[in-house]
């Protein structure tokens, strides 16, 4: 689950450095603005992902004399940041997921599977998953989409959501067990369109 070592090793470097040289933090942004956005799109839909991928980077630049530089890798950083500009918008996801749970279809939809086969069979799955998601706290959601989306480990989770591990653990597990008994009581790892949704833990 986590990246492999040195690969983001200097953003603290970076974010030191921009602090005198401004123009520098454009490195951060090349760097995670893929990851950052694709997280957005899961979640908003590719149209609010523009805006919260843009935000993200713009209230990190604002922050980024507070970026704890013993944190070789700004991505929890950044997740923690895009998580809480996406809480913002809680009702409008709530919103999607529920349009995706009663309908099977919604723009949201488009970017949690780019599979043609089975589509009627994951459309189904979908619809079921959406609906689970919707019924989740904003912070069983946060833990869980985070740990199934960001490639991030229990404690690199902590870091961005601002939360102990245990605290993360635990929304988990609630999170894990409230999806599982939506999907039908069939364990969420082996769902259709769905492992990388659940994961192990």
């Amino acid at each position: 689950m986590n990246s492999p070592p040195g690969r983001h090793d200097e953003d603290a470097r970076v974010t030191s450095d921009s602090l005198t040289r401004p123009e520098v933090f454009g490195e951060l942004y090349h760097r995670h603005a893929a990851v950052i956005h694709r997280y957005a799109a899961r979640r908003l839909g590719q149209d609010a992902a523009e805006d919260i991928t843009a935000e993200t980077f713009t209230a990190a630049f604002r922050a980024r004399g507070r970026y704890d530089v013993s944190r070789a890798d700004a991505r929890p950083w950044l997740y923690g940041i895009a998580a809480n500009l996406i809480g913002k918008q809680r009702r409008a996801e709530v919103r999607a997921l529920r349009a995706l749970a009663r309908t099977g279809h919604d723009p949201v939809a488009a970017s949690w599977t780019d599979r043609s086969d089975s589509r009627v069979t994951a459309q189904a799955a979908q619809a079921r998953l959406a609906g689970a998601l919707a019924g989740l706290s904003r912070a069983e959601r946060d833990v869980l989409l985070v740990v199934a989306w960001a490639d991030l480990g229990y404690q690199e989770v902590a870091e961005a959501l601002s939360v102990p591990v245990g605290t993360v653990r635990s929304r988990l597990n609630r999170a894990r067990r409230k999806v599982r008994l939506a999907l039908g009581d069939v364990d969420p790892m082996y769902a259709r369109d769905s492992p990388e949704v659940i994961g192990h833990g």
